[in-house]
């Protein structure tokens, strides 16, 4: 199911959290069809991470986004980015 960014009952674009959410589940999508495929998880994590600060830094320049990844080791401590197991 595709989800855009906007739609033609909605006049412009989708705010900023809503857009996130789309384009997640856009990430979400191609990732299972990836590994459906066979692409192995490690390899589409490092694609990932490689495309995004690609972009980040084509947006913001390359010391922005490095004093922005400077907190990231922080945050993987303190479990940000850690998937909650549902507890049965």
């Amino acid at each position: 199911m595709r989800h855009p960014a906007s739609s033609p009952l909605h006049h412009g674009p989708l705010p900023d959290h809503e857009q996130k959410r789309a384009a997640l589940n856009y990430l979400n999508e191609a990732w299972a069809e990836a590994r459906h495929d066979g692409v192995d998880g490690d390899c589409l994590a490092q694609a990932s991470l490689f495309a995004a600060l690609a972009e980040l830094v084509s947006t913001y320049g390359e010391d922005a986004v490095a004093k922005f990844t400077e907190g990231l080791a922080t945050r993987v401590r303190n479990g940000e980015f850690s998937l909650a197991l549902a507890k049965q």
